[in-house]
């Protein structure tokens, strides 16, 4: 699609290219927020969730900032889930948009 269009525009397109593959995708998940063992009223939303497994949260913007990392790990941490991936479809090369996280390294 290259660069330049909406973030759901390329979570749409994400969508259909890997359910065309037979991956598992759910959409929009929400996780609660828990702070200190109680669970508040507010809500994070996972933009896709691969396999019930891996994070992709989604970006179309100039460059990716410290604070879309720590909201993705922030996501790992509260689902409780191991890799995650920030993708910024605004760049020429896709390759130079992915940063993978991991949870707890």
């Amino acid at each position: 699609m290259g660069p330049g269009l909406l973030e759901s525009v390329y979570q749409h397109c994400m969508i259909d290219e890997l359910q065309s593959r037979s991956i598992q995708v759910e959409t929009s998940v929400v996780i609660p927020l828990i702070y200190k063992g109680n669970v508040l009223n507010k809500d994070y939303e996972i933009d896709i969730l691969i396999e019930r497994e891996i994070i992709l949260e989604l970006k179309s913007i100039e460059s990716l900032l410290p604070v879309h990392q720590a909201q993705l790990i922030s996501y790992l941490q509260q689902s409780n889930k191991k890799l995650g991936f920030l993708i910024n479809f605004n760049v020429p090369l896709l390759k130079h948009g992915f940063k993978r996280f991991v949870n707890g390294f």
